[in-house]
């Protein structure tokens, strides 16, 4: 049986196969873009205004539901040893981030230093890996789902720490859009789990955007990277500073 997500996923692919914007379709079907974005946004929508939508686009709405019916169920994430694979060739982990943004092979070879065969040959690797599924003309589709993430302290992250967040941070964080925040408070465990709760919820609305934004030209797009940590931690040369007689370690859940 289709779930309402997976009929809104394949509508949207539907809709941009036939060059329909949100404005163009709202426009159809008289109403405002920001109705139809939230329309869309809020992951739910009545057979009668589905099939109104289908109407105005010209698409089959059979069709529509078929698709969503033939859906499978995608991974959050890769497995350990699928990780690794990508971790043992920077080439090949390249190629995964720039399919997880959705990146054409031409982009990629107008962007990186990489040759046409090199990037069919990433390209197949990860089919093989099950990150992507290769399809003819080196087109794809992403084989994971939109709350796709790395494993916890696995080979990417561990990756990532060792060599992307000293990069990541050496920025000043002040250009359009940007900010960093560093924020230290005490807090209740329950406080604590709500607050990872809403983490959780940003990184929901990123992927939702990430995924509406594909419609727009590239140029009116930037690769930006949301990097969030939630621990209990303190710095280590604060600690240094600690009376041999102040309780033990508890500093409660900080955010960095």
């Amino acid at each position: 049986m289709s779930s309402p997500e997976g009929v809104l996923q394949v509508l949207r692919t539907e809709l941009r196969a036939a060059g329909i914007t949100y404005k163009e379709l709202a426009r159809r079907i008289d109403m405002s873009e920001s109705s139809v974005k939230r329309m869309f946004g809020q992951k739910d929508m009545a057979l009668s205004r589905l099939a109104q939508i289908c109407k105005a686009a010209g698409v089959a709405m059979d069709d529509v539901l078929r698709g969503a019916a033939d859906l499978k169920p995608y991974a959050n994430t890769l497995t350990l040893t699928q990780e690794k694979s990508l971790t043992a060739n920077p080439h090949l982990l390249l190629m995964a981030t720039c399919c997880l943004g959705h990146w054409t092979l031409e982009q990629v070879l107008e962007t990186y230093a990489l040759t046409e065969p090199e990037c069919i040959g990433l390209l197949a690797e990860l089919d093989r890996l099950g990150l992507i599924e290769l399809k003819p003309l080196n087109r794809y589709s992403l084989r994971v789902s939109n709350a796709f993430h790395w494993l916890p302290d696995g080979p990417v992250q561990q990756y990532f720490r060792e060599h992307v967040v000293a990069d990541y941070f050496g920025g000043s964080f002040d250009g359009p859009g940007e900010t960093l925040m560093c924020l230290p408070a005490r807090l209740s465990l329950p406080s604590a789990q709500e607050l990872a709760a809403r983490i959780q919820q940003l990184a929901g609305d990123l992927a939702r955007m990430h995924q509406n934004d594909r419609r727009l030209a590239a140029p009116e797009r930037d690769g930006f990277t949301l990097l969030v940590g939630f621990r209990s931690w303190e710095f280590g040369a604060f600690t240094a500073l600690r009376r041999p007689s102040a309780p033990p370690h508890q500093t409660g859940p900080r955010k960095m």
